[in-house]
């Protein structure tokens, strides 16, 4: 920080002048970002990853879809054929489980059909294994 001292006015008398001189500072400060700009390591933005080797395992099969429709009334459809009741539901739900690859079984719930109808489909389908579900509406 500098001050200058200048004559002035007519008393003749020196007067100080009260500005900082900001040049060193500046100066100053262009020294320390060149050098922490020098010595700050270089970053390596990369990610290290373990791809697998060898030939990609065989497609599987595309799994077979079941449509579960429940109607507003609390009827179900399976595959677009009426299902009698929830014991012949059990049985559809048990086949499929059985089968080597479970199906999927795709739920579409019209908006009016009451809670109890798509829950003992949920319901059935935990019972039996099944874990592939789609839920839809109509």
């Amino acid at each position: 920080m500098g001050m200058n001292l200048t004559p002035q006015g007519e008393s003749g008398e020196a007067e100080m002048m009260m500005e900082i001189n900001t040049t060193p500072l500046i100066d100053v400060m262009l020294v320390l970002l060149v050098m922490f700009i020098i010595t700050i390591p270089i970053q390596l933005h990369a990610v290290n990853l373990q791809l697998p080797t060898g030939t990609p395992p065989p497609v599987t099969s595309e799994p077979s879809i079941v449509r579960i429709d429940v109607d507003a009334d609390g009827s179900w459809r399976w595959n677009g054929e009426a299902v009698a009741d929830a014991a012949a539901l059990d049985r559809l739900l048990q086949a499929g489980a059985a089968q080597p690859s479970a199906p999927e079984l795709h739920v579409h719930a019209h908006a009016d059909a009451p809670y109890g109808a798509v829950a003992s489909v949920l319901a059935a389908a935990q019972r039996h294994g099944l874990k592939k579900l789609a839920l839809a509406d109509v």
